[in-house]
């Protein structure tokens, strides 16, 4: 790389500066590999050196990154990553999409959307009866789902939360597990309850579903019920057989919510057994009151190598 280019920038606020450094620098760091510059800091000022284009990038993206710090949110290099991948439609709002607070945990954690595409997310679940959120993993899917259901609990806009998920591994396999039927299938439900946790604490989580407020069950538990007053999510929702989304949608009663989520690349039925979020897409698209909602690599929030794997492997599929 030829340091041919440089420029500085100076950040006036040292509270700012600390939350674009990041822990360590890690922030600088990933914002040098993803913009191959070389960046120094000192004190609140930034050093920026490279080529043209690796100079102007880095400036950008620390403009960008800058108003995200000074709105008062938090910068990971998850943050980094995702300002650094962002469509170009979406560049120059990304403070903006960072800033609204979804829920605040019993920790004082909030919970904010990290992508347009989660902004776009929750605004649908907001917005419409049925949401179909489809995309990888890590695009937060099922946990904003988790999320907007306590919201939508705690506001009192719906009485009950239910969260259900095929057991796509069942008979024999299930079988050989130790313990009854609800023992057996818990595994397949462990990211529900995960989710659960974080968003509502442990204690407060678990005294909602001794009392049936929150019940979390295996999709053939749906069967022969009418749900009102839910918000029901249906999570890997690409392991559903058409029959069976077709007995989860008309399950949903009047004044509830629904949100099926899923991956349809990672389709895990039977061969020659067709996903049934698949055929929704095709069957139920246009439908008034119905939003399909697609989530991209670009969405994901985890690890930034998981977004390189999910690309690798889509690249490899097509």
């Amino acid at each position: 790389m030829t340091d041919k280019y440089q420029t500085r920038i100076t950040i006036s606020d040292n509270g700012i500066a600390a939350k674009l450094f990041g822990k360590y620098d890690e922030n600088l760091r990933m914002i040098e590999a993803k913009c191959d510059a070389k960046i120094v800091a000192r004190g609140n000022e930034i050093f920026i050196s490279g080529s043209r284009e690796a100079v102007s990038g880095a400036n950008a993206l620390f403009e960008e990154l800058i108003k995200v710090a000074e709105s008062g949110t938090s910068i990971d290099v998850g943050t980094v990553n995702y300002a650094a991948t962002m469509p170009d439609k979406e560049q120059g709002k990304l403070a903006s999409t960072l800033s609204e607070v979804v829920h605040i945990t019993p920790k004082g954690k909030q919970i904010k959307p990290k992508t347009a595409g989660q902004q776009k997310y929750v605004t649908a679940i907001n917005d419409h009866d049925i949401v179909f959120g489809i995309g990888p993993a890590g695009t937060g899917k099922t946990y904003l789902a988790v999320v907007m259901a306590v919201k939508a609990l705690r506001n009192k806009a719906v009485e009950r939360i239910v969260l259900a998920r095929p057991a796509v591994e069942a008979g024999e396999k299930l079988g050989f597990l130790p313990g009854d039927l609800q023992e057996k299938v818990n595994p397949y439900l462990r990211p529900l309850y995960d989710g659960l946790y974080d968003v509502l604490g442990v204690d407060v989580a678990a005294k909602y579903m001794e009392k049936k407020v929150i019940e979390i069950a295996p999709l053939a538990y749906m069967r022969g019920r009418t749900l009102d007053d839910s918000f029901i999510i249906l999570d890997e929702a690409q392991n559903t057989t058409s029959e069976q989304m077709m007995m989860f949608l008309t399950r949903i009663g009047i004044g509830s919510k629904a949100v099926i989520t899923g991956d349809i690349t990672q389709v895990d039925l039977p061969k020659g057994a067709d996903s049934g979020l698949v055929e929704a897409q095709q069957v139920l698209s246009g439908i008034k009151g119905i939003s399909f909602q697609y989530l991209t690599e670009v969405d994901v929030v985890r690890h930034p190598l998981v977004q390189k794997i999910i690309r690798a492997y889509t690249q490899r599929q097509s």
